[in-house]
């Protein structure tokens, strides 16, 4: 077989890897020991995020005439890539956060959505909240105004000398 019949599989799945893909996030990991490795891997694979390290080569060849055709300018050395198909800023969230116990890994670039990112760019990405945290804190503030309502309610039920709503007796 020709080198090249032998690469197409590998060039096909990191296509298939990459559609559909909300969020590809590229990452220099020189320097990470074993453990550090085996530790991020396993954080990401149970977020769901697939991480693997590909030749450039092979990446450049797969993204050609896709949305993430821009990270072929910045696929120099060793690289590897954080793909996730369901949370746009999870990979760029653990990384980053991963990358402040394991300052030898870099984030150096990534397309979000179809918008390519620098790596100060990714960093403002991975800032943002996950999609349950900000939901968490809509309902909060929605909850918040009512919360208060019912507590002034309650306190002026209790000046007036009525039993408030919990000590009223149960009835059968």
């Amino acid at each position: 077989m020709a080198k090249v019949e032998l690469k197409q599989p590998v060039v096909q799945e990191i296509a298939d890897n990459f559609k559909d893909a909300q969020a590809v996030v590229v990452v220099d990991y020189r320097g990470l020991t074993v453990a550090e490795d085996t530790q991020l891997r396993k954080t990401l694979r149970e977020a769901g995020i697939i991480y693997k390290v590909y030749k450039n080569t092979l990446v450049t060849r797969a993204v050609e005439g896709t949305e993430f055709e821009s990270l072929k300018d910045i696929l120099e050395g060793p690289n590897a890539f954080a793909v996730s198909k369901t949370d746009a800023t999870a990979p760029a969230r653990i990384l980053a956060k991963f990358a402040k116990t394991a300052p030898k890994l870099e984030i150096r670039a990534g397309v979000v959505e179809g918008n390519y990112f620098d790596e100060n760019g990714m960093k403002a990405i991975a800032a943002i909240p996950s999609r349950e945290e900000l939901l968490g804190r809509l309902f909060g503030s929605m909850q918040s105004p009512i919360a208060n309502f019912a507590r002034v309610v309650r306190q002026i039920a209790e000046k007036d000398g009525s039993p408030a709503a919990d000590e009223a007796p149960a009835e059968a």
